[in-house]
């Protein structure tokens, strides 16, 4: 399972097809094109993602992620065919967990808050991303050759920023099983805590059902443009000085 104990693997085939049917059918002419340059951008964000999350539990103690092949840039080491195909298909998914176990911590930081880090480590590796795709996109269009190749390198740069940009703000979301619930749970308190471990199964439905309306869309994408633009215009503007 790859949403806890309250969604098994054959609701998660249903709502594959189902984001996969609509992705599909609202499809225009160039989809195919976007898909297949859009791949090498889900491939490195996914697999620096869920890197992140391995190599910070491993800095905290934990080898539970060494151990099980995890700490390795290699992306078959990270892919979710599921969560692969959503990504390319609905514009959200997910990659391989990785799994730690929070009593093997060594580090002097409370569990808690080494737990909100290795949490924290995922989407955060994927904006850092964002920012140095962001500088060679830049830097492609000031100094590369005017090429039909270099066209499409550049368009494949641009889907990585973006794709970056999404997964991070994605696993932001402070509902289970995203990252940012176990990042925002260091921040409240203890019955905060214990209403949210209660009413688990309950907010992952909830989320099911906010993605597949779409209406999850109407938070994200705006958040997501708004970090799009703002971080092409600073970037574009330290460029404009060269």
């Amino acid at each position: 399972m790859f949403f806890g104990n309250g969604i098994d693997k054959k609701t998660l085939y249903i709502i594959l097809a189902i984001l996969v049917v609509i992705s599909l059918a609202s499809a225009g002419s160039g989809f195919w094109i976007e898909t297949l340059l859009t791949i090498p951008a889900v491939v490195i964000a996914m697999t620096f993602h869920e890197f992140a999350h391995a190599w910070t539990a491993d800095h905290f103690g934990d080898t539970t992620p060494r151990a099980q092949g995890r700490l390795t840039l290699n992306p078959m080491a990270h892919m979710d065919p599921f969560g692969f195909i959503l990504l390319l298909f609905a514009g959200v998914g997910w990659g391989r967990p990785v799994m730690i176990n929070p009593n093997n911590f060594t580090s002097n930081k409370s569990r808690a808050t080494c737990e909100a880090l290795v949490s924290l480590a995922g989407p955060l590796i994927n904006f850092i991303l964002a920012i140095l795709f962001t500088i060679i996109y830049y830097a492609m269009l000031k100094y590369a050759p005017d090429t039909q190749l270099m066209v499409i390198l550049i368009n494949v740069v641009l889907y990585t920023v973006c794709i970056n940009i999404g997964l991070g703000v994605f696993n932001l979301i402070p509902l289970p099983p995203l990252d940012g619930e176990k990042i925002f749970r260091r921040i409240l308190p203890y019955r905060a805590i214990e209403w949210l471990d209660s009413n688990a199964n309950t907010l992952q439905f909830i989320f099911m059902i906010l993605w597949i309306t779409g209406l999850l869309g109407y938070v994200v994408s705006p958040v997501v443009n708004t970090i799009f633009v703002f971080l092409f215009n600073c970037i574009g503007t330290i460029f404009g000085v060269f």
